[in-house]
């Protein structure tokens, strides 16, 4: 599962709402080979998504998603006294 998020902050609704769709394009055409079952990802969109072209959008995110650490464990892995 692959999750958007985009800060009120940054622009209004429409742009919000184009940002999520182009990110949302670009993971599904060239960066859900990378994905692997079982995990959860979340792509915090900055404005800069507005006015890269969608070839440097989809690079970026492909590249980041192949150098991603492998696994991270929150913590150091002890069980937590509840």
């Amino acid at each position: 599962r692959v999750g958007f998020t985009v800060n009120k902050k940054h622009c209004n609704a429409v742009e919000r709402t184009r940002m999520r769709r182009r990110l949302e394009e670009a993971v599904r055409l060239h960066a859900g080979f990378a994905l692997q079952p079982g995990h959860d990802y979340v792509v915090v969109a900055r404005r800069d998504v507005l006015d890269a072209s969608f070839q440097e959008l989809a690079a970026e995110l492909k590249a980041r998603v192949e150098t991603r650490p492998k696994h991270r464990r929150a913590g150091d892995g002890r069980p937590r006294n509840v």
